[in-house]
């Protein structure tokens, strides 16, 4: 099972029918991603799909930070989702990318419990800029 993390806090997650982007041209609304596929790949489905999930293999591989930018400099408005072991720390990133959610497994929701996550949900004040301007 796995988790669903938003500003409000988390949510268990629903069975989904995702395909991969190498079956991009079968999907149903909803595409998983790995952290070493090529977003522009992805142009001509955009306006299709509804949720885009990018696989994070670690907390410390950061790439799909910059897919998740790269989708939404290419316009989809749509859901980003991270999925797998992004941390509570790496949440405000997340957000501030462009992911809408993350999806962590139940391990990773049992060490760091909503509250630690819902602390970083104020995640435009929580970033360099914000604390000069205080």
């Amino acid at each position: 099972m796995t988790i669903i993390v938003t500003d409000q806090g988390f949510a268990p997650a629903q069975p989904l029918h995702s395909v991969s982007l190498a079956d991009v041209a079968s999907h149903e609304g909803i595409v998983d991603l790995a952290h070493t596929d090529d977003p522009a790949a992805l142009t001509n489905y955009l306006a299709d799909l509804h949720l885009i999930r990018v696989a994070f293999p670690a907390f410390s591989d950061g790439r799909g930070f910059t897919i998740a930018r790269r989708l939404r400099m290419m316009g989809f408005a749509g859901e980003l989702r991270a999925l797998g072991p992004v941390i509570a720390d790496q949440y405000a990133m997340a957000r501030r990318v462009g992911f809408d959610s993350v999806e962590i497994p139940d391990d990773l929701a049992a060490r760091q419990p909503q509250d630690q996550w819902i602390y970083r949900a104020d995640w435009q004040s929580h970033d360099y800029l914000s604390r000069l301007r205080a």
